[in-house]
């Protein structure tokens, strides 16, 4: 969202110090939407684990074959949110039918009573699983998907308002494409066009939070709580115990329906990853390799251990594997806010040029004039964020340290006992 701003000069260049550990990160994430999609291709078609851990090369062959970063992928990328949208709708279809076979004992009351914070939470488990729901929800990379998605968004309105040009003379157009690459590399967004995507982002992401995001995790929660609650195998409940305990105490299908939403959960976050991973290769790590090179080798190093674990000890240790990766993604996220928090609560970093063209459309807007080497002036404004933002974000971000520090500390004391 506010990081469109960022790009500019000093912005750009300081981000790349943090994108080691994003990549890192990505690879993490990875390694959960391969054995969620695993797990769900052995349960629904029998598919053993191995082969469905490398048939989790699926959507990288399909990204290999679709998208590319550059002025062009702005049409990609719309067919890349429909599809990943596609799959999340689907996954709320199944959870909303999960929702009806639950028993019509259990109380709306007590539903609404176990998001009140209680003491419970605090015992077992209880710190762990919520971690580990933070860092599905929030997954890390995705903050980086999102700063780079945006840029052909950008670029897109600029050109359509004759802010920018992708071609500059007769000898860009005889090496179209590699003037096209030159120029979508040097472009810098107008104010006009960050304002427009901003106001887009926000929606965006009120939206999926607030609708998709919550109904899902909340019918996890329903289900669970209403259904498996007081079973003896329901506190050391893997997938393949869930689906066992969702079939007998719901209905046969209702196992079945779980494990399909786990499958399209899995390939939506799957791609998403991928391109996550693909972007931090491509634009900051700057491997020199060719694209799909790099892909490949972005999917093999999460495939690698999970292909392992799946051939040499099996589904236990996968399941295990699974709510790890969920908890080592809530751990990493303090450390990747942290420097987005700064960069946008940085008047420097945040500060945009305004054209003669934003001047226009919006003369009353508060900016600076600097001065140039050249004894030119140009004007800019600060896009960052304000002091109440700025407070919020960091008291959420100490409570997540805090919580992340906690749940550390729990798990030294019982030795990584999390039962």
């Amino acid at each position: 969202m506010s990081t469109s701003g960022a790009e500019n000069g000093v912005g750009a260049s300081r981000a790349r110090k943090s994108t080691c550990t994003e990549a890192n990160d990505t690879d993490k994430v990875d390694v959960a939407e391969v054995i969620g999609t695993a797990i769900a291709l052995n349960i629904l078609i029998k598919v053993p684990l191995p082969a469905g851990v490398c048939i989790t090369l699926v959507d990288v062959l399909a990204i290999m074959a679709t998208y590319r970063p550059g002025a062009s992928s702005m049409k990609v990328v719309r067919m890349f949110e429909l599809f990943v949208a596609l799959l999340v709708v689907g996954v709320c279809i199944c959870f909303a039918v999960e929702l009806a076979y639950i028993p019509k004992s259990t109380s709306a009351a007590k539903v609404f009573r176990g998001f009140v914070p209680s003491r419970q939470m605090l015992e077992h488990n209880g710190v762990y699983t919520a971690i580990s729901i933070l860092g599905a929800t929030v997954m890390p990379h995705s903050l980086f998907l999102g700063s780079a998605l945006v840029q052909p968004r950008l670029l897109e309105y600029d050109v359509n308002h004759g802010n920018y040009s992708m071609l500059k003379d007769d000898e860009d157009e005889k090496n179209k494409e590699t003037a096209v690459d030159e120029r979508y590399q040097n472009y810098r967004p107008t104010r006009s066009a960050i304002k427009y995507c901003m106001k887009f982002s926000m929606i965006e992401l009120g939206l999926t939070l607030f609708t998709l995001a919550l109904f899902v995790n909340c019918a996890i929660l329903i289900v669970a709580g209403s259904t498996l609650y007081g079973y003896p195998d329901a506190a050391d409940a893997d997938l393949y115990t869930i689906h066992d305990l969702l079939s007998k105490t719901l209905a046969p299908i209702a196992g079945t329906i779980f494990m399909l939403a786990l499958l399209l959960s899995g390939q939506s976050a799957g791609i998403v990853c991928t391109m996550a991973g693909q972007i931090v290769c491509e634009g900051h790590i700057h491997w020199k390799l060719k694209p799909w090179q790099r892909r490949l080798v972005t999917r093999a190093i999460s495939l690698i251990p999970c292909l392992a674990i799946s051939i040499s000890i099996g589904k236990e240790a996968l399941s295990k594997a699974l709510n790890a990766s969920q908890v080592v993604l809530s751990i990493v996220l303090p450390f990747l806010v942290a420097p987005l928090i700064y960069f946008t609560c940085n008047k420097k970093i945040m500060e945009t040029e305004i054209t003669v063209k934003d001047a226009e459309e919006d003369p009353s807007s508060d900016n600076d004039d600097m001065q140039l080497e050249n004894g030119q002036t140009r004007k800019t404004v600060s896009m960052a964020n304000n002091w109440i933002v700025s407070i919020i974000a960091f008291v959420v971000w100490v409570f997540l340290s805090a919580l992340n520090i906690y749940a550390i500390v729990q798990l030294g004391i019982t030795h990584g006992e999390i039962s």
